[in-house]
C-alpha cells in the first residue's frame, strides 16, 4: 500500500469517526445560539468561531459532515442497486430487453443530470422539515444517479453471459436463479464495488451544489451544501479565513476518495 493511499485512508477514517461521534466531540448542539458573540473569531470555546446567528461553526461543521458523509453512501448504495438491477438484467438477458434498457439509459445520460435534479427538487415544497429534506435530497440523488453505472454494469453482465463457465453451467442444467446467485453476481462484485465507491464523492458534490442554491438540506440542520452558502459574501470571508473550513473539508474528503480509488485502479491494472 502506497503512503499517499494510506494517508487518505487514515484521514477518512478519522473524519468518519469524528462525525459519527459528533454528539461527544462537538462543543455545542448545531442549532444552539450564542447570541452574545455572533460572528466571533476562533477561540478556545469556539474553535472555528461562530456564524452570524451565534451558532458554533465547528459544531455545525461536524454535524454537517455527518449528514453528507453518512447519506452520500446511502444514496450511492441506492443508485448502485438500481444500476445493478437494470444494467445487470439487461446485460444478462440480452435481446429486446437490453435494447430497451440501454435506450432508457442513453436517454437519461443525455439529459443534463444536475439541471434535472434541480428541477425535481425545486418542484418539492421548500418549507419541509429538515429530516424530510435530508431524505428527499439523497433519495433523489440515488434514484436519478444510476444511469452511468447501469451502462458499465450492463457491459460487465454481457461479458459474463457470454463467458465459458456460464455456458457450461447452462449446459449442465443449472437453474437460472442458482446461476445468477452463484456465477453472475460474484463475478459482478468488483464492478458493483467500483461503481459504489466512485458514486460517493459525486453525490457529496451534488448535494453541495443543491445546498448552495438553497435546494438541499433545510436549515437549521447543517450540511456541506448549506454551510457553503456562507461563502457568498467574499469580503467577509476574506476578513475571516476560518470560514473557509467547510470547503477545505469538502475538497479534502473528495480528494481522499479519488486518491484511494485511483490507487486501487492502478494496482488492479
Amino acid at each position: 500500500m502506497s503512503r499517499i493511499r494510506l494517508v487518505a485512508i487514515v484521514f477518512l477514517a478519522l473524519t468518519f469517526s469524528a462525525v459519527l461521534f459528533a454528539d461527544f466531540v462537538a462543543p455545542a448542539p448545531y442549532a444552539k445560539q450564542f447570541r452574545e458573540v455572533p460572528n466571533a473569531a476562533p477561540s478556545l470555546k469556539h474553535l472555528l468561531g461562530t456564524d452570524d446567528l451565534g451558532r458554533d461553526s465547528f459544531s455545525r461543521l461536524l454535524y454537517g459532515s455527518r449528514v453528507s458523509l453518512l447519506l452520500a453512501p446511502a444514496a450511492a448504495l441506492l443508485s448502485t442497486l438500481i444500476a445493478a438491477f437494470v444494467g445487470g438484467s439487461a446485460g444478462y438477458l440480452g435481446g429486446w430487453f437490453e435494447r430497451v434498457a440501454l435506450a432508457a439509459t442513453d436517454l437519461s445520460l443525455s439529459l443534463p443530470w444536475l439541471f434535472l435534479l434541480l428541477t425535481v427538487r425545486a418542484l418539492l415544497p421548500l418549507n419541509v422539515a429538515p429530516v424530510t429534506s435530508v431524505v428527499v435530497t439523497f433519495a433523489l440523488l440515488g434514484v436519478l444517479g444510476w444511469s452511468s453505472s447501469g451502462r458499465v454494469i450492463c457491459s460487465g453482465a454481457r461479458a459474463i453471459r457470454e463467458s465459458d463457465f456460464v455456458l457450461q453451467a447452462k449446459a449442465l442444467g443449472c437453474a437460472p436463479h442458482r446461476l445468477i446467485l452463484r456465477q453472475v453476481l460474484p463475478n459482478l462484485q468488483p464492478v458493483l464495488s467500483a461503481q459504489f465507491w466512485t458514486s460517493i464523492p459525486i453525490f457529496i458534490i451534488a448535494e453541495a451544489n443543491l445546498g448552495i442554491l438553497g435546494l438541499g438540506v433545510a436549515e437549521p440542520l447543517p450540511s456541506w451544501g448549506n454551510l457553503l452558502r456562507g461563502l457568498e459574501n467574499w469580503p467577509e470571508v476574506k476578513a475571516s479565513p476560518w470560514k473557509l473550513a467547510p470547503i477545505v473539508a469538502l475538497i479534502a474528503v473528495v480528494s481522499c476518495f479519488q486518491l484511494i480509488f485511483q490507487k486501487r485502479e492502478n494496482l488492479a491494472s
